[in-house]
């Protein structure tokens, strides 16, 4: 937990140009620094709305906006710091120990987000008071 919004970093993906589109690959452990155990993805996402506002500790993520536009607030219990990510070759790593929101969706966005472990209800922080004193307590 002692990690901060300064960990998190934008990685920016080879973009592969060609007359029929482009084609941007992440593999385990080259583009991300960890073995993906689960993608999943955010969509439909109604106007106003923001997902997220949960911390994690252990999981890492590369969040990407596959289409469409949308903001992630990072969160370290001293610092926010605030990234847009509206290109599908543009990712941001968030680390564990950083509570973060995403927000600002724009119409038909989509959100995918390739993580370092599956499932695991016990690895969330869903309140941030608990987040706090567990980041005040390291």
């Amino acid at each position: 937990m002692k990690s901060s919004v300064f960990d998190c970093s934008v990685i920016e993906l080879a973009k592969n140009h060609h007359q029929k589109g482009n084609i941007s690959v992440v593999e385990n452990n080259a583009e991300v620094p960890f073995s993906i155990n689960r993608i999943y993805y955010l969509y439909d996402i109604p106007g106003g709305e923001d997902r997220g506002a949960h911390a994690h500790i252990e999981l890492k993520q590369l969040i990407i906006a596959a289409s469409g536009s949308f903001d992630i607030i990072l969160d370290d219990g001293k610092v926010k710091r605030s990234i847009t990510l509206n290109r599908p070759y543009i990712g941001l790593l968030v680390v564990p120990g950083i509570w973060r929101e995403l927000i600002n969706f724009s119409s038909g966005a989509i959100c995918m987000v390739l993580a370092s472990e599956v499932y695991d209800e016990k690895d969330y922080i869903r309140d941030y008071n608990e987040f706090l004193n567990l980041k005040n307590n390291v």
